[in-house]
């Protein structure tokens, strides 16, 4: 085989090296470019970026800074809350934080269906309750807010027990919440909110681990007949994980009425570990927004009670079946 003949050096004169020197002694800035650069990108109109870059401990300043001017405003009531009493600033500063915890890393949650939530405009987003504690309504809210692409907030409709306990009551409105009743619901939707509605009540969240997944009566439909005067499409959401947190196992019916609850529930931890049985166990959670139903061609059946258990009848059906394709998703409540 042939040897490569070799190539010829080119006559030509090296211009990499025979051109001058430009560099200045000008010291580079921080982001390591140098000073030259500064000028050639305000000459194109461009920003070269900052000139300085943060020291370890300034993250932190600005996070005292901003926690600070946060407490200044609380102390000094610069803040604003609606009609309802919902307080946007803290519920993001203070709630959604913790709520985040819970869902996102006790409880795992895997959220899907969020595409079928309005971008905007009202919405009555209607879901199964569970769980002794109604955690299951604050997760929700939480999960739906980071989720939705327009961080749109939920608007929860409690009982009026909850109402009615001082600092539960108070926690409920700064949240966003109010009572379950047509005309408050009919004022948010009305206002284009986004509307969460648990017809179950305490007969879903009270109910006992035997009949864990399964619809409770929706009552009389009272929500149904807010969304057809209002237009507004139902959201059927399916959550599943809510049951095992403080699974039931009795309900001590003359305790509870002697304290005026609901029910006295009795599960694994709690009463026998005191405050410690307060504490939820750590499900595996799947929340599931279902497609809208469509009202607005019913507005003028809102009265009807036929429509109304008809279509109540439907969002209950809706729910179910998707409670029970999820539960197949996660055969082992306690897993990833």
């Amino acid at each position: 085989m042939a040897a490569a003949e070799p190539v010829p050096a080119s006559d030509e004169p090296d211009h990499a090296t025979d051109e001058p020197d430009t560099s200045t002694d000008e010291p580079e800035i921080a982001t390591g470019e140098p000073a030259r650069a500064r000028a050639d990108a305000a000459a194109a109109g461009t920003s070269p970026g900052p000139a300085v870059v943060d020291r370890p401990g300034d993250h932190w300043d600005r996070r005292v800074a901003k926690g600070l001017a946060f407490l200044r405003r609380r102390l000094s009531g610069d803040y604003e809350v609606d009609e309802f009493g919902f307080d946007p600033e803290l519920t993001d500063a203070v709630f959604h934080p913790l709520l985040r915890l819970l869902y996102r890393d006790w409880f795992r949650t895997e959220i899907s269906g969020v595409e079928h939530l309005p971008d905007v405009g009202a919405g009555l987003v209607v879901g199964n309750h569970s769980g002794t504690v109604a955690l299951d309504a604050l997760v929700l809210a939480a999960a739906l807010h980071d989720r939705h692409p327009a961080r749109r907030y939920l608007r929860l409709l409690g009982a009026d027990l909850v109402f009615r306990m001082p600092v539960v009551s108070e926690l409920a409105r700064k949240t966003g919440g109010t009572v379950a009743c047509n005309p408050d619901a009919e004022r948010l939707l009305g206002n284009g909110e986004l509307v969460g509605v648990f017809p179950e009540g305490f007969k879903g969240v009270g109910k006992l681990y035997a009949d864990r997944y399964k619809l409770q009566r929706f009552g009389r439909g009272g929500f149904v007949s807010a969304a057809l005067r209002t237009g507004t499409p139902i959201v059927p959401v399916a959550i599943v994980g809510g049951e095992e947190i403080y699974p039931m196992l009795a309900d001590i019916k003359p305790l509870a009425r002697l304290l005026k609850l609901p029910y006295f529930p009795v599960t694994p931890t709690f009463p026998w570990l005191g405050p410690l049985g307060m504490v939820p166990l750590p499900s595996k959670w799947l929340i599931e927004f279902c497609p809208p139903i469509p009202t607005a061609h019913l507005r003028d059946s809102a009265d009807d009670p036929l429509v109304v258990f008809n279509l109540a009848d439907q969002v209950r059906e809706t729910i179910q079946q998707t409670l029970h394709k999820l539960l197949e998703r996660r055969p082992d409540p306690f897993g990833p």
